[in-house]
């Protein structure tokens, strides 16, 4: 029988014709594998075996998810304008809304500052919430992605930074809970093609007591009580923030190692 005739009687009993791009190449292996007798039509191999001078085409692995973060999921086709993004963008128009009341009547008026710890309370509530109704409801989508880091950021990047202008903060604690902020964004970015860090339980911990410490902060001229709450609270952040960072670095080498060794 010749090559011609081996091929047609290949497909008259069924055998699958298959397009293995680089994503589905592990899945049609897995689906086709046990009983195929002619492999896929791409050009790299034919039913009589591989073509000479052919490039085989290497399957691309997926992306090992650490964690549950909308940051290394695919964009839905759901449109940009729904909840969760919406949510997201209020979170960046209070950030100016805060700065104003932190700042208003000199900065130390009680009432004032009463209303931007509500505003800065708000904010906070909705980047939790956001995050969920993206996943839950299928909503990630490329601005989310790019959006919502930039919204966390800004909000407690001008908590820091005003407490700080005020006096009510020292220096040093906004240079490292921003420097700890900045760098573990942008190293999530940076192994991104290789896989997702997200959000570990010390991170969201550390999430946590930054944004009751900050509020603290800002609630200052209700009495000084409050302050030495507000040091122990920022305290505990500032070791949770540098513990999870350090960790962040670490899975971020494993991760990127690790995806080269299986891209060789």
């Amino acid at each position: 029988m010749s090559a011609a005739d081996h091929v047609s009687a290949s497909e008259q009993v069924g055998a699958p014709d298959v397009v293995a791009g680089p994503e589905s190449a592990r899945d049609v292996a897995a689906d086709h594998a046990p009983a195929r007798t002619s492999a896929n039509t791409s050009g790299h191999e034919s039913a009589l075996g591989p073509v000479p001078g052919a490039r085989p085409v290497r399957p691309r692995p997926g992306l090992p998810r650490l964690t549950e973060d909308p940051i290394g999921d695919p964009p839905s086709p759901a449109s940009a304008w729904n909840i969760a993004n919406a949510l997201t963008v209020l979170r960046l128009l209070l950030v100016p809304v805060f700065v104003v009341a932190l700042f208003a009547q000199g900065g130390h008026h009680l009432g004032m500052r009463v209303l931007a710890w509500a505003v800065f309370a708000v904010a906070s509530v909705t980047d939790r919430i956001d995050g969920e109704l993206a996943r839950k409801r299928g909503l990630v989508t490329d601005f989310g992605k790019l959006a919502d880091p930039i919204a966390d950021k800004a909000l407690i990047g001008a908590a820091l930074i005003g407490l700080s202008v005020l006096g009510d903060l020292p220096w040093w604690v906004t240079v490292v809970m921003l420097a700890r902020e900045v760098g573990v964004t942008l190293l999530r970015f940076w192994v991104l093609q290789h896989g997702v860090i997200a959000a570990s339980r010390g991170g969201k911990l550390k999430t946590l007591l930054q944004a009751v410490a900050t509020g603290l902060f800002v609630l200052l001229p209700v009495g000084d009580w409050l302050r030495p709450i507000a040091w122990v609270v920022m305290i505990a952040a500032i070791v949770v923030a540098l513990a999870t960072g350090a960790d962040y670095v670490a899975r971020a080498v494993r991760l990127r190692r690790d995806s080269l060794a299986r891209a060789r």
